[in-house]
This record gives C-alpha cells, structure tokens and sequence, in this order.
C-alpha cells in the first residue's frame, strides 16, 4: 500500500512571530461604567461579546498576532473576550481551555488512523459539540474566525450559526476560493478555483502533485460548498484589497469588507541604525522565493553581505547550495530586534500571492525599505519609490538592479524609511483596526437583535 501523508501545508509554523505585542489572556470585562485604556484612552463601557476562534492559541504565525492584538483591543474597548481553539502545551493560558478541542497534527499520522483524520479534517465534531457548549454557555454576540482550517474546521461556523451568531471571518489567506490555500498550482499562480468550482485542484494535482492529498481537500472543499459553511458568514475581513477582489466573485461585494491590517508601532521604536546588510526574514518554502533571493546574491560574487532568519523545509538545500548567505536559523527577543535594526533593507521576495503580511508592516514600523514582489497585495504596503522598491516575482535581473540601487544610496533608505513610517502610524495603527472591527461587531449583533443573546 501506498503510504499517504496528510502534512496539507496549512499547520506549518511561521518563523516571523511578533516580538513587541503583549499577550493576556482573557478575563471578564468589569462592569464599570467607563474604563481607561493602557494608553490613557477612556472608552464607553460595552456588554458586547466575541467570541474568537483560531486553531493555534500562541503565536504561530501572522493570523495569530492580529487575533492577539484584536482581542487586546477588545478588552480595552470593554467588550467581552471568549476564545476558542486546539490544546496545546505551547498555549497561553486561557480560563475558557477546557472547551478546547484535542491536539491534531495532520503530519505524522499513522496508516490506521488516516480516514479518521481524513474525515476530521473536513469536519469536526468534537469542535461542534466543543463551541456549542461554549455559546450555549458564553453566550456571545459575535463570533469571529481566524485561522480554523482542517483542525476546528468551519464546521463551526455552521453550528454557530445555527445558534444564531453572526459570525465573521478574517482571510489570512485564499482558502475559501482554492484548497490548497495559497492560490498555486505546482508552483504557478493559479485562481481556477476562485468561483467556487474545485475540479482543478484535482486535475492539476496542486497539493503538491499527490492526486490522494489533492482529492482529499477537492473533498472538504466540496463538503462545504454543499453544507454552505462559508456562505453563513455575515462577513468576510479581507486586509488586503488584493484579497477583496479575490473572494467577491464567489460571496459577492456585499460580504465582503476591506479591513487593513494593525499594529501598534508605539511598541516598536524606530531604527537609526544601518549596517549595510539585506535581510530576509520568513518560511524557507518555495512560495516564499527566498531562493530568487539567494541566486540574485550568488550572481553578484557575494559583493553585499545578505542575512537569513527564518526556518522551513529548504533549509539544508538552501545552506548547501548558497554557503555565502549567512543563515542565523530561527530569531525571536532581543536577537530578532537586532537584526531588523541593523539591516540597510529588508527583501520581501514572495512568488504567491500574498495578502498582508505584517513582517512587512513590522519593518515598515522600522522605519526600514522594503525590496518586494510585485504580487499579491504586497504593492499596497510596499509603495514604489515612496516606501521601497518593486521587482517582477523570480526577476534575479531586477532584484539586483533594485537592491545595488538601495545599498548605494543611504539618503533614499532612510528617506523610504521615513515614509513607512509615517504610513504605518497613519494607515495601519492598531486603534483604528480596532475601531473598524468593533463597528462591524455591532452592526452583525444588531442584525439578529440588539444583545440578543442565545437562549435567553
């Protein structure tokens, strides 16, 4: 028998945690009437409930440090925090972790266990049974989903449903709209999905050319269109437009919102160091182009001293084939803080479409220049000639062109620097992710009765 292997590509873990963002974990609102923010802002007391969802409950990656500083937000707006996720020793504590569901890991799993991980991955019902105790307990207003793919599932969005929440749901990536989630087809961009038909996922083989691992999400992707899980969503959260456009043509434009994502860069002091390096710092995984990268300073005999921070399966490949980079593994604290600060430029070489990634929106915080794709919604934060610089994705040519550029000009680097800056604190600030988020939590909560609560 041929051995299959359920590694999907979803649970792999980002190398690009967030360094400043403070994690709590969550307690009841106090009944206050009014109640001052950390930063000294005075909010109106709120009997609004969320419940967040997330199949990770650390900091694993992006979609975990915006549902962490969102429910940051929450607390200091007064609404009421509920979370819901996997059970994990890596977890930060919460008082609702026993309505957790149990560890999954679709990577090692073992040949007699295969179906029933297979049948879990499309739908679970321990986190259908799991989240509707919670809300039957809880009783929130609002549910809203994050990363909750193949272990919670969006099963849960239909039990929600069912129990009369509205629910919401940010798009960290194309998974509605392609069931691989990253909208590429043996390593090309692909979006023949993107209406809701996912036979090509099978005819091309997309997860990773395995017709078992391709039929298997043509299969949950099927079982959700026909059970409507994704058409519940009173809202789908894109932080990208690019990502807007991308999901319109299935769920309409009325579904669908445009929500930039947030960071708080008073957390993050800008830089005025400059040492003369490039940096990346991501998954080392083929979508990612490090290796574009990699070539493009093999090609120039090394001249420029280029950093790798970051882990993933290209590893040892990468080290053996590009002995010239400087490849420092995974960074966290204080050695991740020093090597963002010490770059003349940070290269941001993705060959998918990526949505809005905050390693970007972190160096921009920097106040760092950006050398980045020209895919995905990279271009809206990556501003040509005001915050960085764009090349054509795979271009070793332009990528050259555009870094020797920036390294030879210090005054522009720090001239893009400034302007991402001010960027960030104007068009991405924390606050107004918050405010925009809270609006749409009232404006779903209203739909079905102002505080109606379940069962009550």
């Amino acid at each position: 028998m041929t051995e299959v292997s359920l590694d999907l590509g979803h649970d792999h873990a980002n190398v690009r945690p967030d360094v400043h963002s403070t994690v709590r974990s969550a307690r009841a609102v106090p009944s206050a009437e009014c109640r001052q923010s950390k930063n000294g802002e005075n909010y109106e007391r709120s009997d609004l409930k969320v419940l967040f969802a997330n199949k990770f409950f650390f900091r694993n990656g992006g979609s975990e440090v915006v549902m962490f500083d969102v429910m940051e937000q929450m607390r200091h707006r007064n609404v009421g925090v509920v979370e819901f996720s996997m059970t994990d020793e890596r977890n930060i504590p919460s008082e609702y972790q026993s309505y957790f569901v149990s560890q999954k890991s679709y990577r090692h799993v073992s040949r007699t266990d295969k179906i029933k991980s297979a049948i879990s991955l499309v739908h679970s019902r321990e986190a259908v049974a799991k989240i509707g105790k919670l809300i039957a307990d809880e009783k929130p207003d609002v549910l809203h989903c994050h990363n909750i793919y193949h272990q919670l599932t969006p099963s849960i969005i239909t039990a929600a449903s069912r129990a009369g929440v509205p629910v919401v749901l940010t798009l960290h990536d194309y998974k509605p709209v392609c069931p691989v989630y990253t909208q590429l087809s043996n390593g090309k961009v692909c979006t023949k999905c993107a209406d809701g038909q996912f036979e090509a996922v099978l005819k091309q083989r997309c997860a990773d050319g395995s017709l078992t691992r391709s039929a298997l999400l043509w299969a949950e992707a099927r079982y959700h269109a026909l059970a409507g899980s994704y058409h519940r969503v009173g809202k789908f959260i894109c932080p990208s437009k690019f990502m807007r456009e991308a999901v319109v043509r299935r769920f309409g434009a009325d579904k669908v919102v445009h929500i930039p994502n947030g960071i708080d860069a008073s957390r993050i002091e800008m830089s005025r160091q400059d040492e003369g390096y490039v940096l990346y710092l991501g998954r080392l995984s083929s979508e990612k182009g490090v290796e574009t990268l990699l070539r493009t300073h093999a090609a120039s005999d090394a001249l420029w001293r280029l950093m790798i921070a970051g882990t993933g399966p290209l590893l040892a490949d990468l080290q053996r084939k590009y002995p010239s980079a400087e490849f420092r593994g995974h960074l966290g604290g204080i050695e991740l803080d020093a090597a963002i600060r010490g770059a003349a430029l940070i290269v941001v070489p993705s060959e998918w479409h990526e949505n809005s990634p905050i390693s970007i929106l972190e160096a921009m915080a920097y106040g760092k220049p950006i050398v980045a794709s020209n895919i995905g919604g990279i271009p809206e934060l990556v501003r040509e000639g005001k915050t960085g610089l764009l090349f054509a994705p795979g271009n070793v040519g332009q990528l050259s062109n555009k870094i020797t550029m920036l390294l030879g000009n210090r005054a522009l680097r720090e001239a893009f620097g400034r302007n991402a800056r001010e960027i960030v604190e104007v068009e991405h600030s924390l606050k107004a992710h918050g405010s925009a988020l809270l609006s749409l939590y009232e404006t779903l909560a209203r739909s079905v009765g102002s505080r109606k609560k379940v069962g009550s």
